[in-house]
């Protein structure tokens, strides 16, 4: 069973999508966080289920879709290291990618 952690960067991330969600909808906004986590959640018992990033070629990332996001992560030894939360309809640059492990917050979920 692996250990999923976000990082304050991707917690980040989803609180300004929610935020912005929750101007209209507060209730559609508390619903995507708690799916969000509840997909995210299932990565202890299947780390690898997400699918590779296809922007990239070779790279050790992952994603999990939960509409209209897109959750980025990467597995090292049995720890699940969530690193994005991003809107399905951006871009995905390369130098948003960072593999710092200095701002992981461990046991969010």
């Amino acid at each position: 069973m692996a250990e999923v952690n976000w990082t304050e960067s991707a917690l980040s991330d989803l609180k300004e999508i929610a935020e912005y969600i929750a101007l209209d909808k507060i209730n559609a906004a508390k619903k995507l966080v708690r799916k969000i986590f509840d997909k995210t959640d299932r990565l202890e018992d299947n780390p690898k289920s997400g699918r590779l990033v296809p922007e990239f070629d070779n790279t050790k990332y992952r994603e999990v879709i939960v509409p209209p996001c897109r959750i980025l992560y990467y597995v090292e030894k049995e720890i699940v290291y969530i690193t994005h939360v991003m809107r399905s309809e951006s871009q995905l640059r390369r130098y948003m990618i960072h593999e710092s492990k200095a701002d992981y917050t461990v046991g969010t979920n």
